[in-house]
């Protein structure tokens, strides 16, 4: 295949388009001159935006092409989505996220190559017409699509994470850490999607005065409300960044991190691919499948056999899983972890889960 038209699939989340970042490196890599598309949820393109690596941006507007059974305007839109996706003549498709909706995408776009799994989700298989079948135990979100990346000729050895930052970017991080005057920082983000997910603001707000270097508090407009509640039960107070950043400001920010300390996110992905030491803090989710993907990250998590239950509201309604992981413990082992170089090892009470 000389120069080919290729098309990625990966529409969200954050933390899964992070996931799915070495395989267009891989691509970049075994192709260099191919003209590389990238089709992505309207809310996490800019994660992507001018990214080095990227030809085109194809956003998804799922909120408006969800109304199309009955808005005449966005079914009009949709086809015509469609449309652009067959005037491209893509050459091959790698559907990353394995469901109805990427399949049809990969469908539509008329492709000669649509790739994608043998065990993808809602009958999404269906519509490839290669199916690649991941080996028995090979659970990680990545590990999958590294080999589905190989069984189609792409080179992802070695594995990167090709975050892409702008000089404006890091020089607007840098304006907003300026009070610190250079020292060292920890960033420590309490938001997550799942409120099970959520380990108790008092907990990060003892964390915080167990730290021995100044915390960065940082997440998303809508974790303001955390945020202000960390703030109301600790006697440190943290450089508060939440809801004060842009999302590619964040990233620069990690990027400059000394450690970062978090729930299971977007973001701990992100700090994951950065390569900063990583301690990170699970309750209903497995870590096996979409904990971070780094030798320089720990995951700290409660023996319970209820866990890991991977729903969204507490069965027990105790979430016992974190509410039970005590601030002391965790702040141990963020010393223990930074003070090591951010290798990996072993909590007190706490199974540590590593990926690799």
């Amino acid at each position: 295949m000389t120069a080919p038209r290729i098309l990625i699939i990966k529409p969200s989340s954050l933390g899964d388009i992070i996931h799915a970042l070495p395989v267009l490196a891989g691509v970049r890599r075994t192709w260099p001159d191919a003209h590389v598309a990238w089709l992505v949820g309207t809310q996490f393109a800019p994660i992507l935006a001018d990214h080095p690596l990227i030809d085109d941006l194809i956003t998804f507007d799922r909120r408006r092409y969800g109304s199309m059974w009955y808005n005449p305007a966005a079914n009009l839109a949709f086809w015509r989505f469609v449309g652009r996706l067959r005037r491209e003549r893509f050459d091959l498709v790698l559907d990353l996220q394995g469901l109805i909706r990427s399949g049809l995408m990969s469908l539509f776009s008329g492709a000669g190559q649509r790739v994608g799994f043998a065990a993808a989700r809602e009958g999404a298989a269906a519509c490839y017409n290669r199916r690649v079948a991941c080996p028995p135990g090979m659970t990680h979100a990545v590990e999958r699509n590294l080999h589905l990346a190989r069984a189609v000729g792409i080179d992802v050895d070695p594995v990167a994470f090709p975050v892409a930052i702008t000089e404006d970017e890091h020089r607007a991080a840098d304006e907003k850490l300026a009070p610190l005057a250079g020292d060292a920082f920890i960033a420590v983000l309490p938001g997550t999607r799942w409120a099970t997910k959520q380990w108790p603001p008092a907990s990060f707000a003892k964390l915080i005065e167990q730290l021995d270097r100044p915390a960065v508090l940082l997440g998303a407009p809508d974790e303001r409300h955390l945020a202000e509640q960390v703030l109301a039960a600790t006697r440190v107070r943290p450089l508060d960044l939440v809801g004060r950043t842009s999302l590619r400001e964040l990233v620069a920010i990690l990027a400059r991190a000394d450690g970062v300390v978090c729930c299971d996110s977007g973001p701990m992905h992100i700090a994951a691919a950065l390569g900063r030491p990583l301690v990170a803090l699970f309750g209903p989710t497995d870590a096996t499948r979409t904990g971070p993907f780094s030798e320089r990250a720990v995951v700290l998590e409660r023996r319970l056999s209820c866990r890991p239950c991977r729903k969204r509201t507490c069965p027990l309604q105790h979430q016992a899983c974190l509410r039970e992981l005590s601030a002391d413990v965790v702040s141990a082992r963020v010393r223990e972890h930074l003070g090591s170089g951010g290798g990996t090892g072993t909590a007190i009470d706490d199974r540590i889960a590593n990926p690799l």
